[in-house]
């Protein structure tokens, strides 16, 4: 008699429910995002896409916040190295997206100078992406055969010596072509030949064999040779750096108004939800702050930045603006 008196009440609520316009059920995680009220966030597996094979640079900063972002997440975070294009086929990969749990992390070139060397490039670095943070940068060391001249005297004789002299980078559009070719753009007469190369290695046999009078190469590929006495740090291309403290900045030797680092970055697809966005950056936030994650990267030859989705996204459009300027000056194209 209860339970019939029960299920008499029960169906007098579900009438009166749907004569008022609907049965009251349970909401899924969608609807109440759609509601506004944040869902449960990550429901599966985070893959971290990357564009470099397993031990290099970008590679490596991906692991090592891999594992930390899983613990706080209590999810999986996979990476997934999606080799090719200089890091744009992973790229591309997280644009085309369509779920909250896949991120990639990429480096200066594929959200800054890629579309404008490419305009055929597959996606739109302003339109496709959500901005996560800023990871980590490095800047550049300008690099030279051991017995040449040290600081402003060196940049007087790259000055006097215009076109005679080469320099090399690890290829056409890269950042260490687009930086040498901003630099010259700073110093009246500097006219050093552009020699691209397969990779870095490559860049320094060049060097040592007398091949090219400077390159930009970063601090943890120069400084073995520096240490070595095989070649000479002349300056960075950022203001003094915790990585390597004893190199003076170009700015010391009267470069203005140039600045350029490499970075690494976390994005994702553009349609990423709100609540996964918010998750993300606080837990980002919070591993950043932390002083042994902060080692670990340093010891990488990175360091450590985090930063909001604003500044990322606002470092990626004034990075865009200046490297586009010097792409169209030297009217520079891919191979």
């Amino acid at each position: 008699m209860i339970l019939s008196r029960a299920f008499q009440f029960s169906s007098c609520v579900i009438a009166l429910l749907a004569s008022l316009g609907g049965v009251a059920y349970p909401q899924t995680a969608w609807s109440q995002d759609k509601a506004g009220v944040a869902p449960a966030w990550p429901i599966k597996t985070v893959r971290m896409l990357v564009g470099f094979p397993g031990g290099s640079t970008p590679d490596m900063v991906a692991r090592t916040l891999a594992e930390p972002l899983a613990k706080a997440l209590g999810q999986a975070v996979v990476v997934d190295n999606k080799i090719g294009a200089s890091g744009n086929i992973a790229t591309d990969a997280v644009a085309k997206a369509n779920d909250d749990h896949t991120l990639a992390v990429v480096i200066n070139g594929n959200l800054t100078s890629a579309k404008l060397l490419d305009p055929k490039l597959p996606y739109d670095p302003a339109r496709d992406f959500t901005f996560i943070s800023l990871l980590a940068t490095s800047p550049l060391i300008l690099l030279a055969p051991a017995n040449f001249a040290e600081g402003l005297e060196f940049m007087h004789q790259a000055q006097s010596n215009g076109n005679q002299w080469n320099y090399g980078s690890v290829g056409n559009g890269s950042v260490a072509h687009l930086g040498m070719e901003l630099l010259k753009s700073k110093i009246s007469g500097m006219q050093a030949v552009h020699i691209p190369y397969s990779g870095n290695p490559q860049v320094i046999t060049a060097m040592l064999g007398g091949q090219i009078q400077m390159a930009l190469v970063p601090p943890g590929v120069a400084m073995p040779q520096v240490k070595s006495g095989k070649l000479k740090a002349i300056g960075l291309t950022s203001a003094r750096s915790p990585l390597v403290p004893d190199v003076a900045s170009l700015s010391e030797f009267g470069v203005k108004d140039f600045q350029l680092e490499v970075w690494t970055g976390l994005v994702a697809p553009a349609g990423l939800s709100t609540s996964a966005k918010a998750r993300l950056s606080s837990e980002i936030a919070h591993i950043f702050a932390q002083d042994d994650f902060k080692q670990k990267l340093l010891g990488l030859g990175w360091l450590a930045v985090g930063s909001s989705s604003e500044a990322f996204k606002a470092r990626v459009q004034e990075e865009s603006q200046q490297l586009g300027n010097i792409i169209k000056l030297r009217q520079i194209k891919l191979d």
